[in-house]
C-alpha cells in the first residue's frame, strides 16, 4: 500500500480536476497534519481566491468528487472553520503503512526524482591557524545536508576551501626559517600551530627587518619559488593531519580529499580575470580589474564592486571564489552549489553569485546557494569566548562535552563498565554539542549553555539518544520472545506514534529543500516523545501475544527511525546508556 499521504494527495488532484476542471489537476492540496486530525487540506482557502468563491463552497465541491471511504473512518471528513478539511484516517490504513514501512530500508523517504550533483562547501579552517568554536556550525551543518543530500539519493561532493595562501605565510615560513637557522626545533605540531602564528605575528609587527623579508618571502611564495613551497608545504601537511582528527573527533566526514584550498585555484585566476575583461563584464576602475554587479550599492549609494584583480596585480577573495565556483559546476559536475558559510559573507557571496550569473556559470539547472547562519554566543549575548578573552580551541570544547556527559552517564547508569561509560561519554558528549547546534534555527544566533546541552531531558541530543537505549532494553528484557506478525493501530496512542513514523520521509524531504536541519531535530523530538506517552500508555511486554507482538514491531520502526534521523544528524545512537 502506498503512503496514506500519497494516496490523499492522487486523490484530491483527481477530485480537484473534475471539480474545476483540467487546469486545477496540479493545484497543490496543501495536505499538512493537524492537531484537530490527522491531517488537513488547506486548498480550498487558496483556491477560493482563484475562483472567486467561498472556500467552504469549494471545500464542498470539492468532497463531492471524492470518495476516501478506504481510507478514512467513517464521519472522518469534515469541513471546518472558513475551508478547512479535517481527514481522521482508519486503523487499518494506518496498520498496513506501517507494515510497509517496516520493510523500507528507507523508512519512506522518497528518492530524488531528478537527482542533483551537490557540491558543499563546508569546514573551511585556515592552514597554520587552531580550529576554533568559530568553525563549528559550518562544519556541524555542512556535515549534516551532506547526509540528507545523499539519503535523498543525490550525489555529494564536498569541498573543505582552506585558507592556505597568501601573506600570511610569508610570515611564517621566515619565522620557521629563523628558528631552524637558531639550531631551534620548529615544532609544528598541529596542537601548537597556534603558539607558532602568534610569534611569527608578533615579529612581524615589531621588527622592521623581518616583516621585509615576510613581505619577499611571499613573493617567492606566488613565483613558485621551490624552496619556499617546500617550507610552506610543510605547514599545509601539519594542518591537515589536525584538521583531520578534529573532523574524526567531532564526526564529520570530511577527509584529505576533500580539502580544496585557495593555493589550488592559483594559477586559474589570471586567465579567469582576462576572461571577464575580455567579455566585458570586468572593467578597470582606479587600475583594479572590478565588476559592477547591478543591484549592489555602497553608503553613497554608489556602485559596489566585486575586486577581481588589486591595483597591485595581486588577487584577492573574490577571484578566487569565482574560480572555485567555475570549478565546481564546470569539473566537478555541480548543479546544486551550496556555500555553508557565515552570515557576515552574505553580501559577498551574493555578489560573487551575480557575477557568476553574468558570466554564464550559473544557467539552469545549476544554482548556487548560500546556507548562512548565525554566532554561538555566550552568557553575555556576545561571541563565545575564553575566560581570557580568547577563541575558545574546538577540541578543548568537545573534550570539556565528553567530560561533563561522562559525570551525567555515571549519574544515570553507574552499573555500567569504565569502558563502556567512556565510549557512551564520547558518544553523548559530541552528540549534545551538535544536536544543541542543528536544532536551533540557523539563521538565528544561539547561547551555548552546557547545562542544558547535555542534559537527559527537554528537545536535546541526550534526551533522544535515551529514548533510543530504552528502546533496546525492551528488546534486551523480551529476549528470544520477540516475534514477527504484523503491526495493529488500535489505542490512541498507538495512533500517535503511528502518525509521528509516518512523517519521517516529510520530514527528510523538507530539509533537502530548506536546508533547515531544525526541523528534522523537531520531527526527532516529536517522535520520541510521542513513543515516550505510547511506553506509558501501552504495556509492551506484558501485553496479550498479540498486542504484544504489534508493539514490539513499532517498537522497533521507532528505533530504527530515530537511529536513522541521528545519523543524518551525525550523532551517534548508543543500545544502552
Amino acid at each position: 500500500m502506498p503512503h496514506p499521504e500519497l494516496l490523499l494527495r492522487a486523490r484530491f488532484e483527481a477530485a480537484l480536476a473534475r471539480a474545476f476542471g483540467a487546469e486545477y489537476q496540479h493545484t497543490d492540496p496543501l495536505l499538512r497534519r493537524s492537531d484537530r486530525a490527522d491531517f488537513q487540506v488547506n486548498v480550498a482557502m487558496s483556491l477560493g481566491k482563484a475562483l472567486r468563491r467561498p472556500p467552504r463552497e469549494v471545500a464542498q465541491a470539492l468532497l463531492a468528487e471524492l470518495d476516501l471511504s478506504d481510507l478514512c473512518v467513517e464521519g472522518g471528513i469534515e469541513v471546518a472553520g472558513p475551508g478547512f478539511i479535517n481527514l481522521t484516517l482508519r486503523n487499518d490504513v494506518l496498520s498496513e503503512a506501517l507494515s510497509e514501512l517496516l520493510a523500507d530500508t528507507a523508512l519512506g523517504v522518497p528518492k530524488a526524482v531528478t537527482p542533483d550533483v551537490c557540491v558543499i562547501d563546508y569546514g573551511s579552517p585556515n592552514i597554520a591557524k587552531e580550529m576554533h568554536v568559530g568553525h563549528l556550525r559550518s562544519s556541524i551543518l555542512g556535515d549534516t545536508l551532506a547526509r540528507v543530500l545523499a539519503f535523498r539519493g543525490h550525489r555529494v561532493v564536498a569541498q573543505n576551501h582552506v585558507g592556505d595562501w597568501g601573506t600570511p605565510f610569508g610570515m611564517l615560513i621566515e619565522h620557521l626559517v629563523d628558528v631552524r637557522q637558531e639550531g631551534r626545533a620548529a615544532d609544528l605540531d598541529p596542537s601548537e600551530l597556534g603558539d607558532f602564528y602568534r610569534a611569527a605575528r608578533v615579529k612581524f609587527d615589531t621588527d622592521p627587518g623581518f616583516a621585509d623579508r615576510a613581505r619577499t618571502r611571499v613573493v617567492q611564495l606566488q613565483a613558485g619559488d621551490a624552496a619556499t613551497l617546500a617550507l610552506w608545504q610543510q605547514f599545509v601537511n601539519s594542518s591537515k593531519r589536525y584538521m583531520a582528527a578534529v573532523f574524526e573527533r567531532l564526526g564529520v566526514g570530511l577527509v584529505d580529499a576533500d580539502v580544496r584550498g585557495e593555493s589550488f585555484f592559483n594559477a586559474k585566476l589570471g586567465e579567469l580575470a582576462d576572461e571577464l575583461q575580455a567579455r566585458g563584464i570586468a572593467v578597470l576602475d582606479d587600475g583594479a580589474l572590478c565588476v559592477f554587479p547591478p543591484g549592489f550599492s555602497g553608503r553613497e549609494a554608489e556602485p559596489l564592486p566585486l575586486i577581481v584583480r588589486k591595483k597591485d596585480g595581486g588577487f584577492g577573495y573574490g577571484a578566487t571564489d569565482l574560480a572555485a565556483l567555475r570549478f565546481r559546476h564546470e569539473v566537478l559536475g555541480g548543479t546544486r552549489l551550496l556555500y555553508v558559510v557565515g552570515a557576515t559573507q552574505q553580501q559577498h557571496l551574493a555578489m560573487v553569485f551575480a557575477v557568476a550569473n553574468m558570466a554564464g556559470w550559473l544557467e539552469p539547472p545549476v544554482r548556487a546557494e548560500h546556507v548562512s547562519f548565525g554566532s554561538v554566543l555566550g552568557d553575555d549575548r556576545k561571541m563565545l569566548k575564553s575566560r581570557s578573552g580568547e577563541n575558545i580551541r574546538l577540541i578543548e570544547l568537545l573534550d570539556e562535552a565528553v567530560e561533563r556527559a561522562h559525570a551525567a552517564v555515571l549519574e544515570k547508569n553507574p552499573d555500567l563498565s569504565e569502558d563502556e561509560r567512556r565510549r557512551v561519554a564520547r558518544q553523548v558528549g559530541i552528540g549534545a554539542v551538535k544536536y544543541a547546534d542543528l536544532s536551533c534555527d540557523r539563521i538565528k544566533d544561539y547561547v551555548f549553555d552546557w547545562r542544558r546541552m547535555v542534559a537527559f531531558e527537554g528537545n536535546t541530543g541526550p534526551y533522544l539518544q535515551y529514548a533510543h537505549a530504552r528502546i533496546h532494553s525492551i528488546f534486551r528484557k523480551a529476549g528470544d520472545q520477540q516475534a514477527g506478525g504484523a503491526i495493529r493501530v488500535l489505542a490512541p496512542a498507538e495512533r500517535a506514534l503511528a502518525l509521528e513514523l509516518l512523517a519521517f520521509g516529510r520530514a527528510v524531504s523538507e530539509v533537502e529543500v530548506t536546508l533547515e536541519p531544525h526541523k528534522l531535530c523537531g520531527y526527532l523530538y516529536g517522535l520520541a516523545t510521542s513513543f515516550s506517552s505510547f511506553f506509558e500508555a501501552c504495556p509492551v511486554l506484558k501485553a496479550p501475544p498479540e498486542e504484544r507482538a504489534s508493539r514490539l514491531l513499532l517498537c522497533e520502526l521507532s528505533a530504527r527511525t530515530l537511529r536513522t534521523g541521528l545519523n543524518l544528524l551525525g550523532i551517534d545512537a548508543p543500545e544502552r546508556m
